[in-house]
């Protein structure tokens, strides 16, 4: 008759978090012999579903400490760390605008940064997801997400602007050197045969060159007339894409190792930019305009909105990604020293990078003896214009183009991988099918942008690309932010968010931090009249009446006062 002859060996526990979880019995057929069959059976832990104590699947964590970092460095310093940060320094009473800059940095940054970070890696999920905690919010968790792919549709296109510039550099002659070329107008003129450099009809050949050899706005006469994706920021903006898709497709394990390069260079090339830059004649006096002080200036409301404002995006609050980031961490992570660290290093980069940039301004002011404010800018106008023309005067000049805009594209590519990151992240938590797809969904989302991003890349793409930039993360961040720090203070509770960061790291949060959590972070976030304010009505709000701040209690009209009180 037939019959089996079974052993069975049970494998010893691990003593490891997943022991708790479903174990699983492999069978295996270990041979056949005179219609005996032998079978072993082994009790194993599965390893493709980690588990953890309370039953949920394991989640994927950092491979290295120093990679959650630097994504997190390398997301927060960005483009406008170099373009920004320095010109508002010195159009606002150079050194005394640390004194407003710094001030928010401690009320607010810091906090609100520690608040994502703790939020993140406690609940181990997105944007969306972490508002388990109070799902009437969760529609906050879907708008920042909305909001970072927004981004992503015009930042990418500063990308690959600087890879366009990037690739022209590998010449013996820089293209934005003369007039001479196809592209140029007869308004083109050099600096040197510019008599007066304010005369609006003239213009250089490095801003010649950028808005009619790289945008072609020549071409377009409106949003309405737009004509088709040009073909050189296309490669350049497909090459972006793909850049993005293979630092993001494996999740942190890939991510995070991009990092290493992508955070890291932006360094060395500003280290290597103000060792030549200081160098240069009239170098020094750009760095003294830079760091000159004048306090009076404290007394002007303007410089005080511009160092909140600059402190509430600088830092990449509210776009999802810190929440991203921190929940790939492992649960005891102290994330309140790292929230100090990142953020400290953000505030650092903008201002040493405020050396390198006035060190060439100064220099372009001497060498062709005009002010210092007819050379100074922020934006794109500095780092596509002003800064390509200081480097085409250098000997070498092309391996120094090759330099800069290098760094460029490390600072961009970074906080784009963040923006996706979070999008990506939130949208897996949400959709849990989604995790076994999600190489599929993370090329489905950046071919996605892709597409879209086309429309900025056409002959009138500048409009779409402003219409994009000045609506798609403005008014919609703050109010993000408002209502994220509401619901974890106010409806959520202060209390029970300590205990949840105690269980973390092991002591609560100190009565500061949950003061600036419930108090001073969301009455931050209301000063910032001025950016939700009508552009009309900008003069009313330099007088402290903010309409939209106006509440009757009591038959008393209470005015948010834009200088910090609030006047009956």
């Amino acid at each position: 008759p037939f019959c089996t002859v079974m052993s069975s060996v049970v494998a010893p526990e691990k003593p490891t978090s997943n022991t708790m979880g479903p174990k699983e019995v492999e069978l295996i057929l270990v041979k056949e012999q005179n219609g005996v069959q032998f079978t072993s059976t082994t009790l194993v832990t599965p390893t493709p579903t980690q588990t953890n104590p309370s039953g949920e699947e394991e989640r994927e964590t950092w491979g290295k400490k120093i990679d959650f970092l630097l994504s997190v460095i390398g997301f927060a310093v960005d483009l406008a760390n170099v373009w920004r940060f320095p010109y508002l320094c010195y159009k606002n009473g150079g050194g005394a605008f640390l004194v407003p800059y710094l001030f928010f940095m401690v009320i607010a940054g810091m906090p609100l940064f520690y608040m994502e970070l703790a939020l993140g890696q406690y609940n181990r999920e997105g944007a969306a997801g972490v508002w388990k905690i109070c799902p009437i919010f969760k529609g906050v968790g879907f708008t920042v997400i909305l909001i970072s792919l927004y981004v992503g549709f015009y930042y990418n296109v500063i990308i690959s602007w600087a890879m366009f510039y990037l690739f022209s550099s590998f010449t013996g002659e820089l293209p934005w050197v003369h007039c001479n070329n196809t592209w140029n107008s007869p308004n083109c003129s050099d600096w040197a045969d510019n008599g007066s450099v304010s005369d609006i009809y003239k213009a250089t050949p490095a801003q010649e060159y950028f808005e009619r050899a790289v945008l072609h706005i020549q071409d377009s006469n409106g949003i309405d007339n737009l004509g088709r994706p040009r073909w050189q920021l296309t490669s350049c903006l497909a090459v972006v894409i793909v850049l993005l898709y293979f630092s993001l497709w494996k999740g942190v394990k890939t991510s995070g190792k991009v990092v290493w390069i992508t955070a890291t260079m932006p360094y060395v090339v500003l280290t290597v930019l103000l060792l030549r830059g200081v160098t240069l004649p009239g170098a020094i006096d750009g760095i003294k305009a830079y760091l000159s002080v004048d306090f009076l200036r404290l007394c002007d409301a303007k410089v005080w909105i511009e160092a909140a404002t600059q402190i509430c995006f600088s830092l990449g609050v509210g776009f999802g990604v810190l929440i991203a980031f921190s929940s790939y961490n492992k649960f005891s992570n102290n994330c309140y020293r790292d929230a100090i660290i990142t953020s400290s290093i953000n505030s650092l980069t903008s201002f040493f990078s405020g050396f390198v940039v006035f060190s060439f301004l100064g220099y372009m002011s001497q060498k062709h003896n005009v002010a210092l404010d007819k050379v100074a800018r922020d934006g794109a106008g500095l780092v596509f214009v002003i800064y390509p023309e200081a480097i085409a005067t250098l000997p070498g000049s092309s391996i120094w183009a090759v330099i800069f805009f290098i760094m460029l594209l490390t600072l961009g590519i970074d906080s784009a991988m963040g923006g996706m990151e979070s999008v990506i992240t939130g949208l897996i938590d949400e959709f849990k099918f989604l995790h076994k797809h999600r190489e599929l969904f993370t090329l489905f989302i950046v071919v996605s942008t892709f597409l879209i991003s086309l429309f900025c890349v056409t002959n009138g793409g500048m409009y779409v690309f402003t219409l994009l930039d000045h609506f798609a993360a403005g008014t919609s961040i703050l109010f993000g932010v408002l209502i994220e720090a509401i619901g974890i203070a106010w409806f959520y509770g202060v209390d029970r968010f300590s205990d949840d960061i105690e269980e973390m790291i092991g002591h609560r949060p100190g009565r500061y931090w949950r003061l600036c959590w419930k108090f001073v972070s969301p009455c931050f976030l209301l000063r910032l009249a001025y950016a939700i304010t009508p552009e009309t009505e900008h003069h009313l709000v330099d007088n402290g009446e903010v309409r939209q701040f106006t509440v009757r209690v009591n038959s008393i009209i209470l005015y948010g006062n834009l200088y910090g009180s609030t006047v009956l």
